[in-house]
């Protein structure tokens, strides 16, 4: 077994060009490598159309929910370590990012069971 390869992956050739520095060992990460694994970490959200407005829904698993929040459904807590959903209007009056800061978290089953007349 000492012939043997410890990956599948090909080795590289000796006149081949070193890999890029992005993945070289001590290699420095900007910014925007954090916001990409973290947007791949929490998924994208869905868009939901309901008949007050567009919402963007995006699940947060139990392992990623570390806070305590209200749910705006039934005003009991959201406790960390349950799954949940993180739910903001992508057509808010005063554009996305007003509607993204007033996020809110829900159980799913009271964001499934939600009447229009919460407001």
């Amino acid at each position: 077994m000492e012939g043997m390869p410890r990956s599948n992956r090909p080795r590289r050739s000796p006149g081949s060009p070193a890999r890029s520095s992005k993945w070289t060992k001590g290699a420095q990460r900007n910014d925007d490598d954090g916001e990409d694994l973290n947007r791949t970490r929490l998924g994208v959200p869905a868009t939901e159309a309901a008949p007050d407005g567009v919402w963007a829904v995006r699940s947060i698993s139990a392992g990623n929910a570390q806070k305590a929040y209200t749910c705006p459904g039934c005003n009991h807590p959201v406790m960390p370590g349950v799954a949940h959903l993180v739910v903001w209007q992508e057509d808010a009056l005063f554009g996305a990012e007003a509607g993204l800061r007033e996020r809110r978290h829900w159980h799913s089953n009271c964001w499934r069971g939600r009447s229009y007349r919460y407001r």
